[in-house]
């Protein structure tokens, strides 16, 4: 069980050597979400309320005079502690850029999916009973009736086709899945354009780690796993590429996003823009969006990794109290930063100052 422990934040290594600055504008970014986005709350206590006032604050000139300040004022820092001693963990995420095309052809077959009218999302007052509670969407029958969403190979079979939902198309499939990975991509056209897609539900399926199942099966060394290892040993087998990314059975739909800024990153669950080296992925059941975590890891990117982050994306593989995903950026070389990335880290989270949190209160999963 994970617990929360008051820590002072002159007790928290790294913390007076980080840009607050860029944290701030990570932060204050929550304010400027789409109005009616609200919030839900995490187990570990952090009211979206709570944080409301300080998105606006942080906007102020005052909060950019004193960056640092303006965290130490307004929140409590909190160690996230397990009562057996084990430690979080991270790895990262990145966008990847990707060439397509807006029409089939033979070199561009591959689709990106909009969510088709039958997805519907699975909660506690109609989950079909006997169903497992990972099971978050689901098919809606003409009768009404919830069934299980056709998975990865039943839509790479053609599930879907003449349905007019294809946003865009790919050359490569193992851009595709890598795509259905990170849950966003930018995708670059013949004519210059750019568009970005960003995840926009999924089948339902359980996410299943293809590198985990090459570790598994002996493929590649346990220490050597990396997205660059994956993407290798996909390319070396390719008539065993196809029937190994079908394991993971969930399948990510999209809908299309402006490229406002290159510089900003896709507009992800938090219904913000990422900001690379800043935008953590959380479990959402457990963490509130827009919360900030300061993270510790041991080394990412041959580095000790010591930032303030600010939670503004969940994943499938994101679960627990100190289990987070870094963002890393867009493009080639952010995949290169993020594939490397698995390190043990130590997670502080950013209680308001408002909402009271005694030692030891526990994260409830």
């Amino acid at each position: 069980m994970w617990t929360l422990r008051p820590l002072p934040f002159e007790d928290l290594a790294g913390w007076a050597a980080d840009d607050h600055a860029e944290a701030l504008a990570a932060f204050a970014r929550h304010g400027g979400r789409p109005q009616g986005e609200h919030y839900r709350r995490g187990a570990a206590g952090i009211p979206p309320e709570s944080l409301e006032p300080l998105f606006a604050e942080a906007s102020g000139s005052a909060a950019r005079r004193d960056p640092r300040g303006f965290f130490e004022r307004n929140f409590d820092c909190c160690a996230v502690a397990e009562a057996g001693g084990d430690r979080g963990f991270v790895t990262a995420f990145y966008e990847p850029e990707i060439a397509a095309s807006r029409q089939w052809s033979d070199r561009f077959s591959r689709p990106f999916y909009r969510r088709p009218d039958d997805l519907v999302a699975v909660t506690a007052e109609n989950r079909p009973f006997a169903w497992d509670e990972d099971y978050r969407f689901a098919r809606k029958a003409a009768d009404g009736t919830l069934l299980v969403y056709p998975d990865r190979a039943a839509i790479n079979a053609g599930w879907l086709d003449g349905r007019g939902l294809e946003i865009a198309f790919a050359e490569d499939p193992v851009d595709v899945f890598f795509a259905h990975v990170q849950g966003a991509a930018r995708l670059r056209f013949d004519d210059g354009t750019a568009m970005r897609i960003t995840y926009d539900g999924k089948t339902g399926h359980p996410f299943t780690a293809i590198g985990q199942l090459l570790v598994d099966s002996g493929e590649i060394e346990p220490g050597a796993v990396s997205m660059q290892a994956i993407r290798q040993w996909l390319a070396g087998h390719p008539d065993e590429a196809g029937a190994l990314m079908e394991r993971n059975r969930s399948y990510i739909f999209f809908r299309e996003a402006p490229v406002d800024n290159e510089a900003d990153g896709p507009v992800a669950a938090a219904k913000v823009p990422l900001t690379a080296g800043r935008s953590l992925a959380v479990d959402r059941l457990l963490h509130t969006f827009g919360s900030p975590v300061f993270v510790a890891a041991d080394r990412v990117n041959d580095a000790p990794w010591q930032k303030l982050m600010v939670a503004q994306d969940t994943g499938s593989a994101i679960t627990g109290a100190a289990r987070g995903d870094l963002f890393m950026g867009s493009g080639a070389e952010a995949g290169n930063r993020a594939g490397a990335v698995c390190s043990p880290a130590d997670f502080f989270l950013l209680v308001p100052k408002s909402v009271p949190v005694e030692p030891g209160a526990e994260i409830a999963p």
